[in-house]
């Protein structure tokens, strides 16, 4: 897979390939990790340039199937993703606009919104985190500072089946963190 040309693109506008419109016929699998702490492994090593990673998570999209790829317009290659490919490092909240924005490590700035929602689910271990659909399939896990800032604004909401849920709101929309254990009677 040849990066060079892709390397100057992400540099120069830091613009996200259309993924979505390439239909490559060459497939193919590369050994290369994303674990659940959002750190980069290719053939056992750590990747620890930024840009380098930057880059790829550009390239990366989940397919119906549920496997990653990293996609150009002439080939993909799977690769394995431990939970989800991009973790929330930085929470931002804009008065103005009644919403908050978040950032990945992979550069990614997102606001949570209709599109852009928080849902709860299991990571591999079992732990219920929450996480927000990025791009291509994509999402991001809370890390857990950013949870515990966002949980320092959070209200508590009764649900349908009367659970109660923490969570906030950001441009108009709930946004679930989790819910809390039920009451001793």
């Amino acid at each position: 897979m040849n990066l060079d040309p892709l390397l100057n693109h992400v540099e120069s506008d830091g613009a996200i390939p259309p993924l979505d419109r390439w239909q490559p016929g060459q497939v193919g699998e590369m050994d290369l990790e994303i674990a659940a702490d959002g750190r980069w492994f290719h053939e056992g090593s750590e990747m620890t340039r930024p840009r380098l990673v930057r880059l790829l998570s550009t390239l990366l999209r989940r397919e119906e199937d549920g496997r990653y790829y990293l996609v150009t317009p002439v080939e993909k290659q799977r690769i394995h993703v431990v939970d989800r490919p991009f973790v929330v490092v930085d929470a931002e909240y804009e008065e103005a606009a009644g919403c908050w924005w978040l950032t990945t490590h992979a550069g990614d700035r997102l606001r949570l919104d209709e599109v852009h929602r928080l849902s709860v689910s299991a990571t591999p271990d079992g732990a219920l985190v929450p996480e927000v659909p990025v791009r291509f399939g994509l999402a991001a896990r809370l890390g857990r500072n950013v949870f515990y800032r966002l949980v320092e604004h959070a209200e508590q909401q009764r649900g349908e089946d009367g659970v109660i849920e923490l969570g906030l709101t950001s441009a108009g929309c709930w946004q679930p963190l989790g819910e809390l254990p039920a009451e001793a009677s």
